[in-house]
């Protein structure tokens, strides 16, 4: 069932970003329309790349001139970074639920996987996973590679955790965070929305699928060798 309380992303439910511009009402309110930038700039980053896509194609779809872009972010770098931040802020939020809720380790990563899924396969999946290799400055590079490593290690967390109550078997939580974070990256490669599967029925496949490895395995029944086996001898017909 879903989670009625959870909070929504704003970006991700607007219509048409442009709406940000019309309307009484809308013409005075800043985070919509800086949200509204984010969100073109990452479809556009999505569709076209990060270097064959300007400033101007970006106000352009917004219906608005370069310099009115420019007065929510400082340059391109910046817009790039901002598309990767919005789209993480799901999956940070997911973790900061799971840190403050109760339950086993098992539960709470399988809420912050499936949120983790659907932010992937959001507009923002490009920006999310390809944001590090584009040209940032210094600074901006370190504050994407700053914000990965607090994913990562929230996911490690709550590994310790389901090992610690039985949950979840894994012997070596880093690598079991790698696999999850490589698994649910890759969807930003191959996922278009619009398509056969929604979102979430991506995310609950991807749960059930990472879910299956994580969870603990009965022991199998101890079976003695053939070696050790008594051997039967069969009785053989006596001849007439």
């Amino acid at each position: 069932m879903a989670d009625t309380n959870r909070p929504t992303d704003r970006l991700a439910t607007a219509a048409d970003p442009a709406d940000a511009w019309r309307g009484r009402r809308r013409r005075r309110d800043h985070g919509s329309k800086r949200d509204a930038v984010i969100r073109t700039a990452a479809r556009a980053f999505d569709e076209r790349g990060y270097h064959n896509t300007s400033l101007d194609d970006i106000a352009a779809a917004l219906g608005v001139t370069k310099p009115t872009v420019y007065y929510y972010v400082a340059n391109k770098e910046q817009l790039l970074f901002e598309c990767f931040r919005a789209g993480l802020e799901p999956i940070r939020a997911a973790l900061r639920r799971a840190e403050a809720t109760s339950g086993t380790g098992r539960d709470r990563l399988r809420e912050v996987i499936r949120d983790y899924a659907v932010a992937i396969a959001s507009e923002y999946g490009w920006c999310m996973v390809r944001a590090e290799h584009q040209d940032l400055d210094t600074e901006l590079s370190g504050q994407v590679k700053a914000l990965k490593s607090e994913i990562d290690r929230g996911i490690r967390r709550l590994l310790q955790a389901g090992i610690a109550d039985g949950s979840i078997a894994v012997r070596d939580p880093k690598l079991a965070a790698f696999a999850i974070a490589g698994a649910l990256n890759w969807i930003a490669h191959w996922y278009r929305a619009g398509r056969s599967l929604s979102a979430e029925q991506v995310a609950d496949a991807f749960v059930e699928f990472l879910e299956q490895g994580l969870a603990p395995r009965a022991e199998p029944v101890a079976t003695a060798p053939a070696a050790a086996r008594p051997r039967v001898r069969r009785k053989t017909k006596a001849p007439d």
